[in-house]
């Protein structure tokens, strides 16, 4: 493998002093999850190890995978870009284009056969033998194909790489298939959701090229450290629906007090991912505190699931026996019986010191 500069080395010849490179590894660690103890591991990564050679390309999609990465906050996206990965061929970021541009695709490939991660945004058709989609010339699934062949892991970004999602949605004319049902023979990491949030685009990139290993992966095939928890878990809202108190229709006055948007067709009680948490826009809000709810975007054919607004009307509540239809005549039901026990036991308690008195009488 050819010689490519370490991150630190990057740095340095930046300008950036080792108290900010520690800063910079402090906080990374804080944005993967890890305890102080790993940021002495993760500096000596950065001051050791060659900048991984990247290629990203470009299947069926919107570019909106791209978009949510270019705006991460905690590493900024320049710095991945520019420092951390040496990304040698992406067609919608890179200079270059056209005959200059696929050359670059082909040296990369070339050079660092067996070392690069190869990063796939979007998905291939392979209906009418891919001619749904064609890039430099070619079906992209033959350069699917070409560019996983040499690479040591492949990403696959957003729900379209990972699932199909909007594309491979019934009746799917094109056969748009994810990136995992065409490369059999590659470890792949699926960071789904449309987009990524940009914080766990960039998060699973620095942890790869940290510890030279993929994140710990659910069955799924998702890193566990932003999809192990469902967005219900960890939403602020979670205790209105524990109440039973839920948004009935927009803008009515439950919406205006904030409470659970469950009834209006919120999936955050089946979707995992870490909008709850991270959240984004460097942290500001995610869709459910902007007053809409959760689409599901992260979650294998979230567009055959029915309309965003159809409620799920299978999640439990209180243990097994009730549901959200149920608790609120539920609570009432409680209250109610409180109530009428309370009034027997106070007239239980007046009968008895009735006859108490006349017996002392």
């Amino acid at each position: 493998m050819a010689q490519i500069e370490t991150f630190y080395d990057v740095m340095r010849r930046q300008g950036i002093t080792r108290r900010s490179f520690m800063k910079y590894c402090s906080l990374t660690a804080a944005a993967l999850g890890l305890g102080p103890s790993f940021v002495p591991k993760i500096a000596h990564a950065m001051e050791t190890k060659p900048r991984t050679p990247v290629i990203w390309v470009h299947g069926l999609e919107c570019t909106c995978c791209s978009e949510s990465f270019i705006r991460s906050a905690h590493p900024l996206a320049k710095d991945v870009v520019l420092s951390m990965i040496s990304l040698d061929y992406d067609d919608t970021l890179m200079a270059a284009a056209g005959h200059a541009a696929e050359a670059a695709f082909e040296e990369t490939i070339q050079k660092y056969h067996g070392n690069y991660i190869l990063a796939v945004e979007g998905n291939p058709p392979l209906n009418e033998d891919g001619m749904f989609c064609i890039t430099g010339g070619k079906p992209f699934v033959e350069k699917l194909k070409h560019a996983a062949e040499g690479a040591k892991a492949i990403i696959s970004w957003g729900a379209c790489a990972s699932y199909g999602c909007v594309q491979a949605a019934s009746p799917n004319p094109t056969r748009a298939t994810p990136v995992h049902k065409v490369i059999l023979d590659k470890p792949i990491i699926k960071v789904p959701g449309c987009p990524p949030i940009a914080e766990v685009m960039t998060g699973v990139i620095t942890y790869m090229l940290t510890f030279d290993r993929l994140p710990e992966l659910d069955r799924q095939g998702r890193p566990a450290m932003f999809y192990s928890q469902r967005i219900h878990d960890k939403c602020y809202r979670r205790p209105h629906f524990d109440a039973g108190q839920f948004v009935e229709a927009w803008d009515d006055e439950y919406a205006k007090k904030g409470y659970c948007l469950y009834k209006m067709g919120c999936k955050g009680p089946t979707t995992y991912n870490a909008c709850s948490t991270v959240r984004w826009n460097e942290g500001v809000s995610f869709p459910i505190q902007s007053g809409h709810g959760c689409i599901g975007c992260s979650e294998d054919g979230f567009w055959d699931q029915g309309s965003f607004y159809d409620r799920l009307t299978n999640i439990k509540q209180f243990g097994v026996e009730a549901n959200a239809d149920k608790v609120g005549m539920a609570a009432a039901g409680v209250v109610g019986g409180a109530v009428a026990v309370h009034a027997a036991v106070s007239a239980l308690k007046r009968a008895q010191k009735k006859t108490q008195d006349k017996v002392e009488g």
